[in-house]
């Protein structure tokens, strides 16, 4: 039924548009009496519950963060699902983002080229709904924070605490974000001598919050294991891998459709073998009880379970979501209560 709306109808409308009017339905169910009707279609199966990080998850999918940028669907996404929910990106400063058109699909590749620019009312706004989901059922709730756009690379710590200071309180856990190539010179930020100032400073400012590092995987593998070795080093919860990639290699859309979608991360299925790829790299340097969570073109149960296979902690999706629909993640969890139940049946 959603293939066909899809086709029909969504697939015409502009994808920002698309995404708002899904954003509404998700709202929706946030609320508390269909809220409740959609928790009985989609709960997790109990045997899918994760401890990481310090807390419990229903499951080890979650949404990844660019889905809800100002915490604004939380409740519903819970509602479909998703163990975990990471929002934002947030920055200290709200800013518009970059000027529109800014996201773009590539439907032959099921893959989604955006460059957002990091849209958001800003930390502060968050604060308020973040408060009133803590301590309420509901997923866990990741923040994730980047650098506002006002502020030079240099300035980017002081930028950063300001927003770990307002939402470390009220976040389950905090992903820096280091790695949207939609922001100028936020990449720069990965290299070694400017991420550990600043992973230290928000780390200690995080208080008791765990704190994750997000990275790209346009990263070389020196550059991967050089990230390991400092979130080691400092102590921190994790990684997240992968954020999106600027890499247009092997893509099944046309050459032109390509071009004219311009600049911006991909992400989506194209994704996939080089998100596995650091997958298997950063678990292979972190120790074994760091949380390692991997994102990056899963679109199926099967997807998920070789990640958690290939170590991942926690598994993410977002563009999935675009092309299977908001019952895309029950799917996803009953696959992977099944392939639980056959795993046990050969043992």
């Amino acid at each position: 039924m959603y293939r066909l709306l899809f086709r029909l109808v969504l697939a015409r409308l502009d994808p920002e548009r698309a995404h708002g009017l899904a954003f509404f339905v998700i709202r929706i169910l946030g609320l508390p009496g269909i809220g409740a009707i959609a928790r009985s279609m989609t709960r997790p199966h109990p045997t899918l519950a994760v401890s990481a990080l310090g807390l419990e998850f229903a499951s080890p999918f979650g949404m990844a963060a660019g889905f809800d940028k100002d915490a604004t669907g939380i409740r519903g996404l819970g509602n479909l699902g998703f163990g975990h929910v990471e929002v934002g990106t947030l920055t200290a400063r709200a800013q518009e983002g970059n000027p529109r058109p800014r996201l773009f699909r590539l439907i032959a590749d099921r893959a989604l080229i955006n460059r957002m620019g990091f849209n958001n009312y800003g930390a502060a706004d968050a604060v308020v709904r973040l408060r009133r989901q803590a301590g309420r059922r509901g997923p866990v709730v990741g923040v994730n924070i980047g650098k506002s756009r006002v502020a030079g690379v240099d300035d980017a710590v002081e930028d950063y605490l300001e927003s770990t200071r307002l939402l470390a309180p009220v976040a389950d856990y905090l992903a820096v974000n280091v790695s949207s190539p939609n922001t100028p010179g936020l990449r720069r930020l990965q290299e070694s001598e400017r991420l550990r100032p600043l992973l230290t400073a928000v780390r200690d400012a995080a208080g008791g919050t765990p704190v994750l590092v997000k990275i790209a995987p346009d990263l070389d593998d020196d550059g991967v294991a050089a990230v390991c070795a400092l979130v080691t080093e400092l102590g921190l919860s994790g990684i997240i891998a992968t954020n999106t990639t600027l890499s247009r290699a092997g893509l099944a859309t046309a050459p032109d459709a390509v071009s004219a979608a311009g600049d911006g991360g991909l992400s989506g299925v194209p994704l996939a073998p080089r998100s596995l790829d650091v997958l298997r790299r950063i678990r292979a340097i972190v120790p074994e009880e760091m949380c390692v969570i991997s994102v990056g073109g899963v679109e199926t149960a099967e997807d998920v379970a070789e990640r958690l296979e290939a170590g991942a902690t926690l598994v993410q999706g977002y563009t999935g979501f675009v092309y299977r629909g908001p019952f895309w993640v029950r799917s996803i969890n009953r696959g992977l209560a099944g392939i639980a139940r056959r795993g046990t049946a050969r043992a």
